[in-house]
């Protein structure tokens, strides 16, 4: 796993305990994760973890691997992804985004 854009997204719920909510951002993420772009991906939920240093606050993780900064760039602009945001931001109090490369 080298030479990767490494697209690491952290959302937090309006309503975490609501299944509905929980539902709908899990059935965007799975759309989400067609599009062509996206060489592997995870989605999860947190570990719940009492070590000071591990954050379990967060309601999902989101996590895509692209072959080049210009791709992670073509999926931003992707329809799907445009879509996802416009059908999902509504579920999110939160949203934290980290970008990596080696």
């Amino acid at each position: 796993m080298k030479n990767l854009f490494v697209h690491h997204v952290f959302f937090w719920l309006k309503e975490p305990n609501s299944p509905a909510a929980r539902e709908e951002l899990e059935k965007g993420l799975q759309d989400l994760i067609r599009i062509p772009l996206i060489q592997s991906s995870h989605i999860g939920r947190p570990v719940e973890s009492s070590r000071e240093v591990v954050d379990d606050s967060f309601s999902y993780s989101y996590l895509a691997f692209f072959r080049s900064r210009q791709d992670q760039d073509a999926y931003q602009a992707h329809p799907d992804h445009l879509k996802f945001v416009e059908k999902c931001q509504h579920l999110w109090a939160r949203v934290l985004v980290y970008d990596a490369m080696d």
